[in-house]
């Protein structure tokens, strides 16, 4: 499948087939099948506990750290099957920022970007700097912290230590972004900082964001999914979703009728 954009064609990045998980004997996800095209930003919607983060966990094999968690179907990359390959691969190409930010709090700002990247045998303190410059910039964190490298990650605000988390993810060079709730901690000032990011970083990665702000999926999204009790409802270009949704279910919540 192939997405037309108004910048050309975008086909799928990652494409999940009849994907279901679970924690133990409970199913968190039934059967979930949806492609999430190249280079655009996908926004997952719903209530707590609709299987918003257990989903983008699967994309790169997070939620299988959980005891007895295990996940079923077929999730392809570039249309290989993420579910036989080495996980610590993967999670090079598919990366994530979570929920809270979460800087190593004994690490500086510069050793907080480079820790990924030291990790898979890194050593060249070029290649080191290079990184980490081009890293906080694209999180738009440089100009703010080009002075203080070497000061705990931890003494930044909030809303700079979930960029600092971005800047992070960003020097291992993934392919894919995954964001679970990135702003749901953060201020207005400092979302609209993070949402601006998410706007530019589009044109070089594929970014996956679970939100339960639903103004915050129409302004960044350029697709919507909508989740209910482990089941994908509804997902459509996010234009569509919010205006025109198919489904009554879809309507109901958007209206906020439910949720």
């Amino acid at each position: 499948m192939e997405y037309q954009q108004s910048n050309g064609v975008h086909p799928a990045k990652i494409r999940a087939v009849d994907v279901s998980a679970y924690y133990g004997s409970k199913k968190a996800i039934d059967s979930v099948t949806l492609d999430i095209p190249e280079k655009t930003v996908t926004a997952i919607i719903g209530p707590s506990g609709c299987g918003k983060s257990t989903f983008i966990r699967c994309l790169n094999r997070m939620h299988e750290v959980i005891p007895r968690a295990k996940v079923t179907g077929a999730i392809l990359l570039d249309g290989e099957d993420i579910l036989v390959q080495d996980p610590v691969q993967l999670r090079r190409r598919v990366g994530m920022v979570f929920q809270r930010a979460n800087p190593f709090p004994t690490m500086t700002i510069y050793d907080n970007v480079a820790a990924g990247l030291r990790l898979n045998g890194v050593r060249d303190r070029n290649i080191l700097d290079q990184r980490v410059l081009r890293s906080l910039k694209q999180a738009a964190l440089w100009d703010e912290v080009k002075d203080e490298l070497n000061s705990p990650g931890m003494r930044l605000s909030g809303g700079q230590q979930q960029r600092l988390c971005i800047a992070r993810a960003l020097a291992v060079e993934p392919e894919v972004l995954l964001m679970d709730e990135p702003c749901s901690a953060l201020d207005p000032i400092a979302t609209a900082k993070i949402e601006d990011l998410i706007y530019d970083l589009k044109k070089s990665y594929t970014l996956v964001v679970v939100t339960h702000n639903m103004q915050q999926a129409a302004r960044v999204a350029e697709f919507t999914a909508f989740m209910y009790l482990g089941r994908l409802v509804e997902y459509d270009r996010t234009q569509k979703i919010f205006e025109n949704p198919a489904e009554k279910l879809t309507e109901n919540y958007i209206t906020g009728r439910f949720g």
